[in-house]
Order: structure tokens, then C-alpha cells, then sequence
């Protein structure tokens, strides 16, 4: 199913590489217009920019929320002068600007002409857009500047301008030469077409709406309109072409080419792999290192079976505290949670292991390599992982047909954008703009495919929510959809929620074995039980712990106002002074709407 390869060995005009598939006479000696002239080196070139704009598998996507184990915020992380968080990349549009330019004035025939023009349209709104998000208004430069003729001390574009040029790009790219839908057994799959470029703009026009850029009017500002209307055409567009959401949430990532991918970065070893289960699978099933596990927190925060919180009363499984729901964590969840989360003691049918592996992570009877926690009875057993681990691991899209010597061989696509994206957005901006009815049939939709109850026919929704009510749902069901997808500080952060995360310390749970009766099993016993798989989640009792577990460790987000917008590095400033620093750090430049 997988036909369209990022080309990393080829010959490109702003970086020379050769490619045995291109007939090139004498290297020394080569005209780069002729890149503009062949079909074939245009193509290459074009297709080594999706491998720099689009990025692979990041496994610590989700360290920046409450998702996954990661300090990635403390006192002074975030800087004028620090490289952390800061989105310039002007080298890539440069390489961007050139192939438009380049190609507009080459000679290849129309059709090939334009559909490469389009792909690379979007991408410059797509760049762009990801340095708006960043930093409000950039020099929005749709040429590749000439340093001997240009002026290369350009001011910012203020914000609004920038998000009309990323509009203005996505409309050309959409009306003049991106197919309608690349089906997945096309050659072209993995390529931009119409049916991503429409869902992408809602998305954009989303942001434009949001109370990050309209910190005065969150919800009353002109721009949900715009939002919602981007975001009925896209999603009207997309079912009239085949998208809908993949029947089983397990298949979503595995069963490549589903009518729910939008677009996706195509993985197929050994031409290019990505590396989930390198870093996410225990550590003992791979031979990469554990980087980031999921946290007690984003285990709490998955609904139960019917779709309530666990602490709502009116639930069907509701549980009083959070302490009884340690001890019960796993029992009637939301389906979605044992599709994202793996637990000590749940069983995980990975190749080449024997028939009824469970995994563990108990301090004395797990694998040294997924020991995780302090039990002082565990028979003399330590682990230096306790920084890291929670004592559960990422559950979500691990190919366990790999066996554990071959983890870097993970070839799974990488979905972009998936048409659930599309409909959350959808509903979204519907609430906002008084279509309650919308966003209530988009939430149910996503829910009944979770498999979460049905219930009085709501899916554990309120029978009449406020859009208040509805505000906060969607902000909740994004982050249980979309957990580990890298979705959940910008979400955060565009609805102007990201304090939620000041001062956040992280928790996992150590499991320790015991007995019937509740005392605690001798250790001998306890790994003689896991070694013949026979202890289940509930043969544990469960005790929080902070992650990290040094003391000496920082341990305590540290997030600020001004992060709404980061600001423009040092560096950059002193390069051209005609660039302003954002006014929430010091300067004058309004990265607002308002």
C-alpha cells in the first residue's frame, strides 16, 4: 500500500546529493536550471521538502503536558536568548521560494507544473503557520531573496497579515493543481491533495479564532465564522471523498492507508522508519531505551466505560476518590484507555515471546529493564529509572508483530492529520458560532467509535450541555482521542488553558504483588507467579509516586504567562534590527489579533 517514498539520496539544486535513478552527465559541471526543465529532478527536489517540513514519530511529543513523564518547563527554560522553543525557519523557505519561483519559470508540461507548484504552496503556509503559532507575525517572504540585490532586513508582517498570506497560499494550492483525494493505492500517496489542504486551512482558521490570538474577544471575534465555515467544507468535502473515521480506534495507526488518514509521513524499512517502538515499548522488548511513559494524570483522565468522569456521580461506575480508583484503575474504562496505556500486569502479545507474556513493572519481579518503583521489600532490587518511568507504558500504535530485536525496523506511517482531527475541529468551531447540534453529533460520533457506552443514547454526554459545557468537553475529548499524538500543550495553549500546567508535578504508579487477602506477597512467591505470567493488574496493590523521584531533580512545570507567545531569539534580533521582540517580552511588536 505504501507508494510514495521521501527521497533522501537524490540531486538537489540547494544541496547536492547524487541519486542513481537520475542520469546526470558530469557533476562538476551541472545546470542547475535543468533541475526546472526535468520532470524527474523537479519531482526529487519537491519530494526531499516533504522529508524537511514534515517531521517523523516524536516520542516525546506529550512530555510538554500532563501526558507523559518530561520536565520540559522549569524557571529560565524559556529565554531570549535560548534556542528552546523558538520556530524560525527560514532556511526551509528559502528552499520553498526557490521551487516556486523555479518552477513557475521552468518549462515542464502544465499539469506536472502545477500540481508541483500547489504541493509547495502548501508547504510554505504550512512553515509558516508553525512559526505564527510560535511567535505571532513573521516576515511573511515569498521570494528567494538575493543577498546582493534585496534588502534582507525585513520587519514582521504584522499577525493578521501573515495568517491572510497562509490563507491566500492554502486557496492557490487548493484551486490550481492538488488532485482531490490520493487514494492509498496510488503511487502518489503520501503526497498533498485536496482533501488535507482543506482540512489543514480549518485548522489555521481555527487558530485565527482562538483565545490565544484573541486574548480581548476569545468567543465573540469575527474570525469563528470563517472557522466554522472552513471547517463544513473540509469535513463535507472529505466524506463526499471517502474519509470516515476507521472503525476500531486499534486499527487507526496499524492498518495503513485507512479512510481516516489525511495525510501521513510514509514509513517502509529500510528506505525510512520511524522510532516509537525503539523508545516507547518496556525496555525489555527492545533494543532502544525508554524515553517517556505515560502519567498517573493522564491515566485518571480517560472517562470510564459509559463516558462519565470517574468522580461524577451520576456515572455508571463511578468512584468516589481518586484513591479507590488507584487501586481500580483498569477496570471499566473508556475502550481507548487499553488501546493508549499498557499496565504492570496486562497481558501484551508480542512477537516472539511466549504464548501469554504479561508485562510487569514491579521492583523485584519485572525485568531489572521495566523495574519501576521503591518497594523496601524487593528482595535488594533497585532501579535507576525512576526519573523516567511511571509504571505504565505507551500502549498506542507499538507494532508488536516486531520482536525485540528489530524494533528499529518500525515502519508504520505517521498520521499527520486524521479525519477525527477534522471533526473535532468541525465541532469546535460549530459551538462557537451557535451549531451546538453539530458539535454534539461530532462528539458522539468520535465516542460511539471509541466504544464507549451508549447509555440514554448520548455517549455519557450531558442531554442538553451549555456551550460552556461543550467548551470544555471538546478540550477533554482531544485530550483522551488524541493522547501521545503531540496535540495536547497546543491545545492547551490555543484555548488559553496552558496554566493549568504552572506548577504540575508528575505521578506514576508503583505496583507491589499481593496476596487474597491484601497483604503484601512475598517476593519469591511474586516472581514466581510473573515468571509464569499468572499475575494479573488486579494481584497489585498500587502507591503514588512523583516523577521524577530525585529530590534534586526539577520537578515542578514551571510555566508563564508569556508563553502564549514565545519570543524571537537573541540571535535573530541582532541579525536585523528591524525586527521587533514580542511586547509580553520587552519589546513592541502586538503578536495578537487585537
Amino acid at each position: 500500500m505504501k507508494k510514495f517514498f521521501i527521497i533522501i539520496n537524490c540531486f538537489l539544486v540547494s544541496f547536492l546529493l547524487s541519486c542513481d535513478t537520475l542520469d546526470i552527465e558530469n557533476l562538476s559541471d551541472y545546470d542547475a536550471n535543468k533541475v526546472w526543465n526535468d520532470e524527474v529532478l523537479a519531482t526529487a527536489y519537491v519530494t526531499n521538502l516533504y522529508a524537511t517540513v514534515f517531521t517523523n514519530w516524536d516520542t516525546g511529543a506529550d512530555q510538554n503536558s500532563e501526558q507523559l513523564t518530561g520536565m520540559p518547563f522549569y524557571a529560565n527554560v524559556i529565554t531570549i536568548s535560548g534556542s528552546g522553543y523558538k520556530k524560525w525557519n527560514y532556511t526551509v523557505i528559502r528552499k520553498i521560494n526557490e521551487a516556486i519561483q523555479s518552477l513557475d519559470q521552468g518549462d515542464l508540461s502544465g499539469n506536472v507544473k502545477q500540481s508541483l507548484i500547489a504541493q509547495v504552496l502548501f508547504m510554505r503556509a504550512y512553515v509558516y503557520f508553525e512559526m505564527v503559532i510560535y511567535h505571532g507575525g513573521v516576515p511573511y517572504i515569498k521570494v528567494p531573496q538575493d543577498k546582493d540585490k534585496d534588502d534582507l532586513y525585513v520587519k514582521r508582517n504584522t499577525t493578521a497579515e501573515c495568517y491572510d498570506f497562509i490563507i491566500q497560499d492554502l486557496n492557490d494550492a487548493i484551486n490550481n493543481g492538488l488532485p482531490d483525494k490520493i487514494p492509498a493505492s496510488s503511487n502518489d500517496y503520501g503526497r498533498i491533495d485536496k482533501t488535507y489542504a482543506k482540512a489543514f486551512k480549518a485548522k489555521v482558521l481555527l487558530y485565527k479564532a482562538s483565545p490565544q490570538f484573541n486574548p480581548k474577544s476569545p468567543y465573540t471575534n469575527l474570525y469563528w465564522s470563517d472557522a466554522y465555515n472552513a471547517a463544513k467544507e473540509a469535513y463535507d468535502w472529505a466524506k463526499d471523498h471517502g474519509s470516515a473515521l476507521t472503525s476500531n480506534y486499534d486499527d487507526i495507526f496499524l492498518k495503513e492507508g485507512g479512510t481516516e488518514v489525511l495525510f501521513a509521513v510514509i514509513n517502509e524499512y529500510p528506505n525510512k522508519t520511524g522510532s516509537w517502538d525503539w523508545y516507547l515499548r518496556p525496555q525489555s522488548l527492545s533494543t532502544g531505551q525508554i524515553q517517556r511513559t505515560p502519567t498517573w494524570d493522564m491515566v485518571k483522565a480517560f472517562p470510564m466505560a459509559d463516558g462519565k468522569k470517574f468522580n461524577d456521580p451520576g456515572g455508571k461506575y463511578y468512584v468516589s476518590s481518586e484513591n479507590d480508583l488507584m487501586q481500580n484503575f483498569w477496570k471499566n474504562r473508556d475502550p481507548r484507555f487499553y488501546s493508549s496505556v499498557l499496565c504492570s500486569g496486562q497481558a501484551l502479545p508480542v512477537a516472539g515471546m511466549p504464548a501469554g507474556y504479561r508485562q510487569y513493572t514491579a521492583l523485584g519481579l519485572a525485568d531489572d529493564a521495566d523495574a519501576y518503583g521503591t518497594n523496601p521489600n524487593s528482595g535488594g532490587a533497585t532501579t535507576t529509572k525512576n526519573d523516567v518511568m511511571s509504571g505504565f507504558y505507551v500502549r498506542k500504535a507499538l507494532d508488536l508483530s516486531l520482536t525485540p530485536d528489530i524494533t528499529d525496523q518500525y515502519s508504520v506511517d505517521c498520521i499527520k492529520m486524521r479525519f477525527a482531527e477534522l471533526m473535532m475541529i468541525y465541532a469546535e468551531a460549530a459551538n462557537e458560532t451557535g451549531h451546538l447540534d453539530v458539535t454534539v453529533e461530532m462528539l458522539k460520533e468520535i465516542r460511539k467509535r471509541a466504544g464507549i457506552e451508549a447509555g440514554d443514547g448520548n455517549y455519557g454526554l450531558p442531554a442538553s450541555p451549555t456551550r460552556e459545557q461543550l467548551r470544555q468537553i471538546i478540550l477533554d475529548e482531544r485530550n483522551i482521542e488524541f493522547c501521545f499524538e503531540g496535540h495536547r500543550f497546543w491545545d492547551l495553549r490555543r484555548t488559553r488553558n496552558m496554566m493549568i500546567l504552572s506548577r504540575l508535578q508528575k505521578y506514576g504508579l508503583e505496583s507491589i504483588a499481593i496476596n487474597p487477602d491484601g497483604t503484601d506477597m512475598p517476593i519469591n512467591i511474586a516472581k514466581e507467579k510473573a515468571a509464569n505470567f499468572e499475575l494479573t493488574p488486579d494481584n497489585f496493590r498500587y502507591v503514588k509516586q512523583r516523577v521524577p523521584y530525585n529530590p534534586n531533580a526539577e520537578n515542578t512545570f514551571v510555566v508563564e504567562e508569556s508563553f502564549y507567545f514565545f519570543p524571537l531569539q537573541q540571535t535573530v534580533l541582532d541579525e536585523n534590527e528591524n525586527l521587533e521582540q514580542n511586547n509580553t517580552w520587552g519589546g513592541t511588536f502586538n503578536p495578537a489579533l487585537e
